[in-house]
């Protein structure tokens, strides 16, 4: 059997005009490439290309896809408006989808497919649909924190300085960004800069990402850290119930208790609109939510897929009143960030 060819593009981690040069040299040749669907991914291509190739194949669908963050996705279809070869974007940023949205990229989605997922994890606008969920959580060591009695009800009480040296976070991670600009949206301004504030004055330990941070609890490094639920997955996975750290879920709506997805649009530019339906169909199906369930260990948001492992069911997290569209102002928590010295 003769499976249709797919050209996977290297990760792009330059400036933006670097990105636009490589996106023009990397036009298709023919007309029957043409006819690829082109995916923009923000997702990592270590993480999400079994999962491509394989729809490549079930669908009988050449595809095209250039890595990048989600960031950097939603900055070169800016750059490249209307001409842009993207057919569809696949970002693990609920906030870059948002920018698209508000910007009039991103195309209307049929209701068949929205009505697949929560409202509480797809566009109001109907533009663009959450594939895959993960949950913001306290990692902490198990041999220094009782959760059932050591650990504050909210997010914002770690400002207390009985937690002094006591905490880790990864300010440059993606995901905390965005619990950031979850912030300032919730509370506003003002509190958002005072809960970094409060948690700068206990002189956390800074990590360059989530799986260090979860690693530092389990070593005992800290006591507690601020990550997504799914990295200790992997680390349980490897090293099994010995592993010396667990989540906390918050819960009760605290902003700590957030849900943030990973999730699909097509563009409202695209020739190819109903081979891009078909993608996200797929991503939302159940041999694509079992995916996320037992391989990227994120939560499945459709086909009535349970999540792997021991994980808490969705229903039960009880995340903040928030839409996921609105958390697009990156720049405004990068300017928080620094203006408050948690990035230089």
């Amino acid at each position: 059997m003769k499976f249709p060819r797919i050209r996977v593009l290297n990760r792009y981690t330059l400036a933006i005009a670097v990105l636009v040069l490589a996106s023009a040299a990397l036009q298709p040749a023919c007309s029957e490439e043409e006819k690829a669907l082109t995916i923009y991914s923000g997702r990592s291509q270590s993480l999400v290309n079994p999962l491509l190739e394989q729809f490549a194949v079930d669908a009988g669908i050449q595809i095209r896809v250039k890595y990048a963050s989600s960031t950097d996705v939603a900055s070169l279809i800016s750059e490249e408006g209307d001409s842009t070869v993207a057919d569809v974007v696949f970002l693990q940023s609920p906030g870059s989808l948002g920018s698209l949205s508000e910007s009039g990229f991103l195309a209307k989605l049929p209701d068949d497919l929205l009505n697949r997922v929560d409202t509480r994890f797809r566009s109001p606008k109907g533009e663009w649909v959450g594939t895959s969920g993960r949950a913001r959580t306290v990692v902490y060591n198990t041999d220094a924190i009782d959760p059932a009695q050591d650990l504050p009800a909210s997010i914002l009480d770690f400002t207390d300085p009985q937690w002094e040296g006591r905490i880790g976070w990864p300010p440059l991670n993606g995901s905390f960004q965005a619990f950031v600009t979850s912030l300032r949206v919730q509370l506003g301004e003002a509190a958002a800069r005072e809960w970094l504030l409060g948690i700068k004055a206990n002189n956390p330990r800074e990590y360059p990402n989530n799986i260090t941070t979860v690693a530092a609890a389990a070593r005992g490094e800290i006591d507690v850290g601020f990550v997504n639920h799914y990295y200790l997955q992997r680390f349980l996975n490897e090293h099994g119930e010995s592993f010396g750290a667990r989540n906390h879920y918050l819960g009760g709506g605290d902003p700590g208790a957030l849900v943030l997805v990973a999730g699909a649009g097509i563009l409202s530019s695209s020739n190819n609109s109903e081979a891009a339906e078909e993608f996200v169909e797929y991503l939302l199906s159940e041999s694509a939510q079992r995916y996320f369930a037992d391989e990227t260990n994120e939560y499945p948001l459709s086909a009535g897929v349970a999540p792997s492992g021991a994980l808490p069911p969705l229903d039960s997290l009880d995340p903040p009143d928030v839409d996921l569209g609105s958390l697009s102002d990156l720049q405004g928590t990068l300017d928080l960030l620094r203006d408050t010295g948690v990035l230089p």
